[in-house]
């Protein structure tokens, strides 16, 4: 029988949804926690224009992804899920990043039978493709636009920056064992 493929963003789901703040703090001057970072888009919250923002994460996005410290309980979940489904990891990172990536992903043990960068926000094309049974998310319009327009079980995982109503099949949930009981038992029925 063909096991379930889970899809599971990487940035503010498997890594500490908090891994920028510090580097992002230092370079702009703010003293800003993760309860300070309200959107998505932080130049307004940093106080700096788009361009500037971009550039910045042009130029430190590889080291940062390097130290991103793992989302607690993360590797013990996804560690149980490794017989039991295929794990497919859909990334908004550029694809210029995939060998570090690989990389983090055997530094920390993270199992994995798929690692897709496709440098944009938009996975609803890469769900599609690999038939997901469900995903996990942090950013709440990707959440959003995915359990609508591909009707599985998206897990949203809470964080000050993706608060705003949720379709039916959008769980928010606080953590990694919250959202295994989710997914395992949506998945079952």
């Amino acid at each position: 029988m063909k096991r379930q493929r889970l899809g599971i963003d990487i940035d503010g789901t498997v890594t500490c949804p908090s891994t920028f703040i510090p580097y992002l703090n230092e370079a702009f001057g703010k003293p800003l926690t993760l309860g300070d970072i309200t959107q998505y888009n932080l130049a307004p919250l940093y106080g700096v224009t788009e361009e500037e923002m971009d550039r910045w994460l042009e130029e430190n996005e590889a080291a940062i992804y390097e130290r991103a410290p793992l989302a607690r309980y993360a590797l013990e979940v996804i560690d149980s899920w490794k017989d039991k489904y295929e794990l497919f990891y859909i990334s908004a990172r550029g694809r210029h990043l995939y060998e570090l990536t690989e990389r983090w992903f055997r530094r920390h043990g993270i199992h994995y039978h798929h690692i897709e960068l496709t440098g944009s926000h938009d996975k609803i094309a890469a769900v599609r493709r690999y038939q997901l049974a469900a995903f996990f998310e942090d950013k709440y319009d990707n959440a959003c636009a995915i359990g609508e327009e591909c009707d599985i079980p998206v897990i949203l995982f809470d964080t000050p920056y993706n608060q705003g109503p949720l379709p039916e099949n959008v769980i928010r949930v606080k953590s990694w064992l919250e959202a295994k009981r989710e997914v395992e038992r949506r998945l079952q029925s």
